[in-house]
């Protein structure tokens, strides 16, 4: 059984993104990915690093440095420290946590207190392992122009499952995107449950990826709500404000 993780960084911040946006979440951001977005604002979270940071004191960006892999008791139990000043949860990101699901299910259920896990939705079966540790889950859907991969089958198996949980999807809008696309990904959440959150992120413009002007997010959102009972529009709120 493998008991350390390759760890990016631990620290204190406000949820800028989806259902949870400004509440206080430990965020605890694992290293990996089986995708790569053409808009990810994580690429150094691609790959373990040889060190990783750990805040010691919950939002003073106190950080120490550590070597990776870390034992998942050790990272348990600073969280569970740091979960002495109250959070509303904590976050599991990455990078794709879920590529580290052996680790990430002993210290899910090592963290005294709410798990939400923020996954790229597409590891079904790792999703399987974890499932019972897990209270919240932002699930992100990737249209194929995202990361050049067709990945419907996959998103929509972790979605059935991910039903079990207090869980939404989060779907990145950007200027042009394929609107067939854009209905697909509707569609699919709309056939597991017609009441399953759709959070819109405009993209924030990174390694040329154009926002998305005003007109078109109202006409997304129309679409949406032809299949689906709740629809909302939130950006990535935490970079506004300057946080982490």
């Amino acid at each position: 059984m493998k008991d350390v993780v390759d760890l990016v960084e631990v620290f204190s911040s406000i949820q800028g993104e989806g259902k949870y946006v400004g509440c206080r979440q430990l965020f605890v951001r694992l290293a990996g990915c089986n995708l790569q977005c053409d808009y990810c604002d994580t690429p150094h979270s691609y790959v373990a690093a040889e060190h990783c940071r750990i805040e010691q004191t919950a939002g003073k960006r106190d950080f120490s440095n550590s070597a990776n892999p870390v034992k998942v008791t050790a990272l348990a139990l600073a969280v569970n420290q740091m979960l002495r000043q109250p959070h509303h949860s904590v976050s599991l990101t990455g990078g794709e946590p879920l590529c580290q699901a052996e680790a990430l299910q002993q210290l899910a259920a090592q963290i005294n207190g709410r798990v939400y896990l923020e996954t790229n939705g597409t590891l079904p079966q790792a999703l399987k392992q974890v499932l019972p540790y897990i209270d919240i889950i932002s699930m992100d859907i990737k249209l194929p122009k995202t990361t050049g991969r067709v990945l419907w089958r996959e998103h929509s198996e972790f979605l059935s499952l991910a039903r079990a949980k207090d869980v939404f999807v989060k779907l990145v809008i950007e200027e042009g995107m394929d609107i067939r696309h854009f209905d697909q990904a509707v569609k699919l959440i709309a056939d597991i449950g017609r009441d399953i959150l759709l959070v819109l992120q405009p993209v924030s413009p990174l390694n040329g990826c154009k926002a998305i002007v005003p007109e078109k997010i109202i006409e997304v959102h129309n679409r949406a709500l032809l299949r689906l009972e709740n629809v909302r529009v939130i950006p990535q709120t935490h970079k506004f404000i300057g946080q982490l």
